[in-house]
C-alpha cells in the first residue's frame, strides 16, 4: 500500500491508494454538503459556484462546440447533482488580461466512485458543460454523469471569445496552461473536491476527449502518468503544431484549383463541387472497397488502399465525369502532405477514403462560402492560431497563407515542445496499470490517420514491442469517419464502457462493435491496429460475419 496526499482547502487529506486499481478507496472524512464546498476556497482556488441541480434538468445544446469536440448531443435528463465552478490560480497576465484555469465539476448524488476528466476542443477558452458525453458525434451511449461519474471540464487557462480565439498565445503562462498544465491542476483540485463532497477519493480516474481533447488525453498519459487509470483519446492532435501547417498547405492547394470571382479572387468552396467529390469517392470505392472481401460501400482495408486521382483527369474540357487538371493536382498536393522545398515532410500524407465526400470533410477543407471570404475551418481556425500561438515569438500580423515552409517552420519548434504530446516513454503509466484507448477516423480531414499510425508504430517500438504494448494501449481506425464522427461510417460506439471494462475487469478490447445512421441496420467490427475487419461469409450486415485479421 502506498500513502499519498490529496490537497484541498489548504489541508492535506490522506488517501490510501490500493495496490489493485479495482479496490475502492476508504473514507477520508465526513462528507460536505454541496454548498459547503465553497469553504474549500483559497487565494489560489476561487470557487464561484457550488449549488445543487435537481434531477430532470436538460443539458444545454451547443452544436458549434460539438462540431469541434465530437461530443454527442446529450438528450437524457440529468441526475440530481452538485454543480461546482471556479478558477485555479487567477492572475493578471501580459497586457493586463485576466487569466486563470477555469473549471466546472459536476458531482452526482448517486456516485459510482469514478471520476472523468472531459477534454475540450478547438483552442478551448470556454468551460464546456461537464457532462462526459461520448466524444463521437454519432454515439448514442449515455453521458458519464448520467452513469454516475463525477465529471470535470476546463477552459485550459484562458477565456476566449470562442474556441477559435488564439489571443491567449501572447501570454507565456497561458501557453503553458493550454498546452498541458491545466490538465494536472484541474485533475488534482477536482479529486480533492470529490473527496470532500463524498468523504472518499475516486476509486478510478479517467480522461476522455476528441480533437484537442484527444491531444489533452495523450498529455494526461504522457505528462501526468500517475493521475489517470484509463485514457480515451479520439482523433488526438498529437502533432497539432504541424497539423496547423498542414491546414495552410491544404488551403493553398485547393485555392489553386478554385474559380475566381469578378474581382479575380479565388472562391475556395468552389474548387470542388459536391458532384466532383462524389465522383472521387465513388472511384475510391471502386478501387478499394472489395479488398476486405465484400463490396459494401466502405473501405475496411485502409492500409492497402492505393488511389491516383489522375485516373479521373479529363482528356479535354471539364465534364461531370472527370476532373480538371488543376483539380487533380490539388488533390495530389493535398493528399501527398505538406513538405518544404527540399521535399522534407512538414506534415503527413492522407489516406484515401470515400468519407472525403461527406459534409464534415468539406466543412474543414473547403467550406460552403459562395464568396472569396472562406468559411472552411482550416481557413478560419488555423491562421490566427499560427500567428498568435504556434509561432514563437507570436506574430499577430502574420499572414498564414504566406507561410514559408523552409523559413517559418522552425519558428514553431518552441510551441511544439510545449504543446505536442509526441513522447513515447510510458513506463510509469504502464507500471501502475494505466490503459490507453485511441480512435481515429480514416477520413478525418483535420488530423491524418497516417500520421497517427506512424506515431503508434513508434510507441509500439519504444514500449516493448507489439504484444507488450497491446496489453496497455490499442488504436482503432474507423473507416469513413470524419473528424470525431460523421461521414459514411459506423460511428456509434462506446469507448468509455470499453476503457472501464479494461481498467477494472481486465477485459482488453479485442474489437469494438459499431453501428451508425449512415448504414441503418448494419453492425461492423472495429479492430485494434494493425488488424482490419475481413469478411468471412454470412450475412453482410452482421459484425459476426467479419473477423479482425492482419492486413
Amino acid at each position: 500500500m502506498v500513502r499519498t496526499i490529496v490537497r484541498g482547502a489548504g489541508l492535506a487529506l490522506p488517501a490510501v491508494v490500493a495496490g489493485s486499481l479495482s479496490l475502492a478507496l476508504p473514507a477520508l472524512a465526513a462528507p460536505l454538503a454541496c454548498g459547503d464546498l465553497t469553504r474549500l476556497a483559497r487565494p489560489d482556488l476561487h470557487i464561484t459556484r457550488a449549488e445543487p441541480v435537481p434531477a430532470g434538468t436538460l443539458p444545454a445544446d451547443n452544436p458549434g462546440r460539438a462540431a469541434l469536440t465530437g461530443a454527442a448531443r446529450a438528450k437524457a435528463a440529468l441526475p440530481a447533482h452538485c454543480l461546482v465552478e471556479g478558477t485555479i490560480d487567477p492572475r493578471a497576465g501580459a497586457g493586463g488580461v485576466a487569466y486563470g484555469i477555469g473549471f466546472q465539476l459536476r458531482l452526482p448524488e448517486t456516485w459510482n466512485g469514478r471520476f472523468l476528466f472531459q477534454g475540450g476542443g478547438g483552442l478551448d477558452g470556454v468551460v464546456g458543460e461537464a457532462l462526459g458525453a461520448i466524444p463521437i458525434s454519432g454515439a448514442t451511449a449515455p453521458p458519464a454523469l448520467v452513469r454516475g461519474y463525477a465529471v470535470a471540464s476546463t477552459d485550459s487557462g484562458h477565456r476566449g471569445r470562442d474556441n477559435a480565439d488564439a489571443s491567449f498565445g501572447l501570454d507565456q503562462q497561458a501557453r503553458i496552461d493550454f498546452a498541458y498544465r491545466a490538465v494536472g491542476e484541474v485533475a488534482r483540485e477536482a479529486k480533492a473536491l470529490i473527496a470532500a463532497r463524498y468523504g472518499r477519493a475516486p476509486a478510478h480516474a479517467y480522461f476522455m476527449g476528441c480533437s484537442n481533447g484527444g491531444r489533452s488525453a495523450l498529455m494526461a498519459a504522457t505528462r501526468f502518468p500517475t493521475a489517470f487509470d484509463g485514457v480515451v483519446a479520439g482523433a488526438p492532435t498529437f502533432r497539432l503544431t504541424r497539423a496547423a501547417l498542414g491546414q495552410v498547405w491544404d488551403t493553398r492547394a485547393f485555392l489553386s484549383a478554385a474559380p475566381k470571382d469578378a474581382e479575380g479572387k479565388p472562391v475556395l468552396a468552389e474548387a470542388f463541387t459536391q458532384a466532383d467529390l462524389d465522383l472521387v469517392a465513388r472511384s475510391v470505392l471502386k478501387t478499394c472497397d472489395a479488398a476486405d472481401g465484400l463490396a459494401d460501400g466502405t473501405v475496411e482495408a485502409v492500409a492497402s488502399c492505393r488511389f491516383d486521382p489522375a485516373s479521373l483527369a479529363c482528356p479535354g474540357d471539364k465534364t461531370a465525369t472527370c476532373l480538371s487538371q488543376a483539380q487533380v493536382e490539388a488533390l495530389r498536393t493535398s493528399f501527398g502532405g505538406a513538405h518544404d522545398s527540399q521535399g522534407k515532410p512538414v506534415y503527413a500524407s492522407w489516406p484515401w477514403d470515400p468519407g472525403l465526400a461527406a459534409p464534415g470533410w468539406r466543412a474543414w477543407k473547403l467550406g460552403t462560402s459562395k464568396t472569396a471570404v472562406p468559411n472552411a475551418r482550416n481557413a478560419t481556425l488555423g491562421p490566427s492560431a499560427i500567428a498568435n500561438y504556434f509561432l514563437t515569438p507570436p506574430d499577430p500580423g502574420f499572414d498564414a497563407l504566406r507561410f514559408d515552409f523552409d523559413r517559418d517552420t522552425p519558428r514553431t519548434a518552441e510551441t511544439a515542445a510545449l504543446n505536442d504530446p509526441t513522447g513515447t516513454f510510458l513506463s510509469t503509466f504502464a507500471a501502475r496499470g494505466g490503459r490507453l484507448l485511441v480512435y481515429q477516423g480514416a477520413a478525418d480531414p483535420v488530423f491524418s490517420a497516417r500520421d497517427l499510425v506512424e506515431h503508434w508504430q513508434a510507441l509500439t517500438r519504444d514500449n516493448g514491442g507489439a504484444a507488450a504494448f497491446a496489453d496497455r494501449a490499442r488504436l482503432f481506425l474507423v473507416p469513413g469517419m470524419n473528424h470525431c464522427g460523421g461521414g459514411p461510417a459506423l460511428d456509434d460506439v462506446d469507448p468509455l464502457a470499453a476503457i472501464e471494462s479494461w481498467v477494472e475487469r481486465g477485459e482488453a478490447p479485442d474489437r469494438l462493435v459499431a453501428r451508425g445512421t449512415a448504414f441503418p441496420g448494419r453492425t461492423r467490427l472495429l479492430c485494434p491496429y494493425p488488424k482490419e475487419a475481413r469478411y468471412q461469409g454470412g450475412e453482410a450486415d452482421k459484425a459476426e460475419s467479419f473477423a479482425c485479421q492482419e492486413p
